[in-house]
Parts: C-alpha cells; sequence; structure tokens
C-alpha cells in the first residue's frame, strides 16, 4: 500500500499504478488523526485511492476539548468554505494519475457525515456518498452566511446514489430526522438505502473511543459501504 502526508490531507492507495476509483474521506470535528488514517487504509486495501482530508485548510480548526464545545464550534463552521476544500480534494484525486478518469465517492464520520451529505448536494464529480451519523438539522438561528441550508433541505438537489449509516441511540441526531431523510432520498431520483442501528449510538464506528464503538454494527456498516461503493464507482 501507497500512503503520502500532504497539506490537504493523507492518502492511501494500493501498490499499483491503477487506475482505482478514489474516494475522499471526511473525518469527524476532532480533526484528521489516526483513526481517520486507519480507516483510509482498510478502505484503500478494498481497491480505492483514499483523500483522508483535512476538512479545516480554509477555516482553521478551533479551540475545544469537550463535546460540548465542539458542537459549539460546528454551529459557527462555514460551510461554504468547507465545501470549497471538499472540491478541492475532489479536484486533487481527480488530477492523480492513479484515479484518472475513474469516478470518485465520499464518505465522512459525525461532522465529516454531515459535509459529506452536504458536498454529494454541491460538489462536481461525485458519484456516490456514504454519510456516517452526520447532523442533518441545524439548531435554529444560526448566521445564514454560515449555515445557508439544512442538509435535510439540501437533499433535493442531491447528485448520486446514498447509502447512510446512522444508529437509533444517537444523543445527536434524533431518529425523526434520519426517518425524514430516508422518505426525502425515496422521494429523489438517485438510488438511495439509510441503515439505521438499533442498538448503537453517534460514533459507532470509532474503535479509539470503547464508550462509544459498537462492533456488530460497525462490521456491519463497514460490509455495506465496501460493495456499495465498488458498485456506484465501477
Amino acid at each position: 500500500m501507497q500512503t503520502e502526508e500532504s497539506a490537504i490531507g493523507f492518502l492511501a492507495g494500493p501498490d499499483d499504478a491503477g487506475p482505482h476509483p478514489g474516494v475522499v474521506m471526511i473525518p469527524d470535528v476532532w480533526g484528521l488523526a489516526d483513526h481517520t488514517r486507519d480507516l483510509a487504509r482498510r478502505l484503500a486495501a478494498e481497491g480505492f485511492v483514499v483523500l483522508a482530508l483535512d476538512p479545516y485548510r480554509k477555516t482553521g480548526k478551533g479551540e475545544f476539548s469537550e463535546p460540548a464545545e465542539a458542537m459549539q464550534f460546528i454551529a459557527t463552521l462555514s460551510d461554504p468554505l468547507v465545501i470549497e476544500t471538499i472540491q478541492d480534494g475532489i479536484d486533487f484525486l481527480r488530477a492523480r494519475d492513479q484515479v484518472a478518469e475513474r469516478r470518485i465517492g465520499i464518505t465522512g464520520f459525525c461532522m465529516g457525515g454531515q459535509y459529506t451529505l452536504l458536498a454529494a448536494c454541491e460538489c462536481e464529480g461525485l458519484s456516490a456518498c456514504a454519510p456516517f451519523y452526520g447532523m442533518l438539522r441545524y439548531a435554529a438561528g444560526l448566521d445564514p452566511a454560515l449555515k445557508p441550508r439544512q442538509p435535510l433541505d439540501a437533499v433535493a438537489d442531491l447528485g448520486c446514489p446514498v447509502m447512510g449509516f446512522y444508529g437509533a441511540e444517537d444523543g445527536i441526531i434524533p431518529v425523526a430526522d434520519v426517518q425524514e431523510l430516508r422518505a426525502k432520498l425515496a422521494a429523489g431520483p438517485h438510488e438511495a438505502e439509510i441503515v439505521l442501528y438499533p442498538d448503537a449510538g453517534h460514533a459507532f464506528m470509532n474503535d479509539s473511543r470503547p464508550a462509544m464503538y459498537r462492533e456488530g454494527a460497525a462490521r456491519d456498516a463497514w460490509s455495506r459501504l465496501v460493495p456499495f461503493l465498488k458498485g456506484a464507482l465501477a
């Protein structure tokens, strides 16, 4: 496996020249960390060129250490600037010889799942979208320059197939929001599947956080994610 650290993020891909389909991976609110790099390597082992993106290249990362502070930071983060950063990542992958003309998908976790869905509605060059427990609805009263529209409203402009993963015990994302997302996607033109795990909460994929990690849900989600991306990006 080839890996590379750069200013845009962490790149992982197969040893051969390819071309291979590409995947942009967006980390959670804590930013690009070893857990995200591990997930990128796991996906690269399945035959993808994966860019684990630094989402804060244009916004800077706030100072926070507690989940409540992290949520406050997300509320003040510029969606347009993060979307620009994601578009840069898509273009970066598209320009790689190892990807060339192959299709590109996107996945992300927590805050990254939120931006995964928004990017699939706003960015150019995406052929698959796989959000993990990203927020779907913003609190009222946020600055519209920073948060122009809710992820649930953005899905009207969705540009590719979706497979999303959520936990029924998530204290951040109400099940009602997940069901609304499912209904809106079902009414749209693209293939979509939303998987809701009854015994999982937020960050159930994160094996670096034992209190949150749910092995059964994580294994099942991965077993669905890989064939979804292979099919959509073929």
